[in-house]
């Protein structure tokens, strides 16, 4: 039952995504990805706020944890975990690790989304 309702939760999170992204992306024309920029920025402020919320204030039960957090934050943006996991490694004094996680996933992943495109263009 637990992965039915985080699934429900993930495609509750997705569906947000796209309707705010494309909200915000067709008032501000196609310059520059603002509706993917206020999703990502909004989903930092939210996972922050939620997870305070659970962990600090006890204002939620912990049990909701795993629903809202990687079911509709998962699906509303990845990019609050990282920026979550990342402001973990710092404020436990992790330097190395939380620049390796910055500089290794955007270098990485923007590597290997070229990487994806030239395999998908040879085949």
């Amino acid at each position: 039952m637990k992965f039915l309702f985080i699934a429900l939760a993930g495609g509750l999170g997705a569906l947000c995504r796209y309707v705010l992204a494309g909200v915000v992306q067709e008032m501000a024309g196609q310059s520059f990805p603002l509706g993917t920029a206020i999703v990502n920025i909004l989903g930092c402020f939210l996972f922050g706020f939620i997870v305070t919320l659970i962990d600090e204030r006890m204002a939620l039960p912990p049990g909701i944890k795993p629903y809202v957090l990687t079911g509709f934050m998962g699906a509303f943006t990845t990019f609050s975990t990282y920026a979550f996991e990342t402001a973990s490694l710092i404020r436990y004094s992790q330097w190395l690790l939380a620049t390796a996680n910055v500089l290794g996933q955007t270098v990485l992943g923007l590597v290997f989304l070229f990487v994806g495109m030239f395999v998908a263009r040879a085949i």
